[in-house]
């Protein structure tokens, strides 16, 4: 068998943002800046540091500022010539050049499931990854990249995880699964359960934003059937997917920090800012003069 790369990205950005009203009114939840640069730049990145050459952003309606984020601006950048910003118009130029983003539209809001079938041809008949803006990981080695060099190993689809509280574990996917006995990061999934109850858990193995899939994941998605709310959840057709193919959990190092919700958006601020190369120390010295 032919040894397979990951060359492509899938980032579903179709979301209404509804938890961030009003800032999402008029802007995409994706394009909330997380200190300088917005969320779905941060994706991006992670899968171009993972290797892959092209992104596949699925898009909603009012999502055109994304588009417009990754595409040249003249206009900006003459401004920026003219007015002697060498270093400001780098920074414009980069955001350009860091892979070929294509865009594909969902026209409902109907799942996770049925966001990453829009992907479809434009992925084709090979392994991809899928990344969720929301969810960010700070990490040495980027996530994504972890989990390309595991798919290397196993050939088979992966699924970002951590351990997780046992009262949170019922906001998640959970994996049944053994720790593979060659790599302790591999989990081996026998089967998974959506948002069990935590009496019912039978691991604290949550799946979170992160995934490395087979083609065959979208024949099984054209054969789930919505679940709650009329949605195709990724989910159930990853559970679908076990019966024909091996499927893993990935252990990743790194710390990660729920961006969809407000309270976990403000402390990956914080931690973000402190790690900020200009910002970082000058910030750190005005956290230690407030009373709070």
């Amino acid at each position: 068998m032919a040894f397979l790369k990951v060359r492509k990205a899938v980032i579903p950005a179709a979301g209404m943002g509804t938890r961030f009203l009003p800032a999402t009114k008029a802007t995409p939840k994706e394009m909330l800046p997380l200190v300088d640069k917005p969320l779905i730049q941060y994706a991006v990145e992670e899968a171009v540091a993972a290797g892959c050459t092209e992104v596949i952003i699925v898009t909603g309606r009012n999502k055109a500022t994304m588009e417009d984020h990754f595409d040249k601006s003249p206009e900006l950048e003459a401004s920026l010539i003219a007015r002697h910003r060498p270093a400001l118009l780098e920074i414009a130029q980069s955001v350009t050049k860091l892979a070929r983003v294509v865009y594909t539209r969902q026209c409902e809001p109907l799942g996770l499931g049925h966001a990453v079938l829009q992907a479809k041809y434009l992925v084709g008949d090979e392994p991809f990854a899928v990344i969720l803006p929301d969810d960010i990981v700070d990490s040495r080695v980027p996530c994504m990249k972890q989990m390309v060099e595991a798919f290397h190993e196993t050939q088979s689809s992966i699924l970002g995880s951590e351990v997780v509280d046992r009262e949170a574990i019922s906001h998640y996917g959970c994996l049944d699964c053994t720790t593979d006995p060659k790599n302790p990061r591999l989990l081996d999934v026998s089967d998974m359960v959506e948002k069990p109850k935590p009496e019912d858990a039978p691991s604290l193995n949550a799946i979170i934003g992160r995934y490395i899939l087979t083609p065959r994941i979208f024949e099984m998605i054209e054969k789930t059937k919505p679940g709650a709310g009329g949605e195709l959840q990724l989910t159930d057709a990853i559970k679908a997917l076990l019966q024909y193919e091996k499927v893993y959990g990935f252990s990743y190092e790194g710390k990660r920090h729920d961006a969809g919700d407000k309270f976990g958006f403000l402390k990956a601020t914080v931690e973000f800012a402190l790690k900020h190369n200009e910002l970082g120390p000058k910030f750190r010295e005005w956290l230690k003069t407030q009373q709070f």
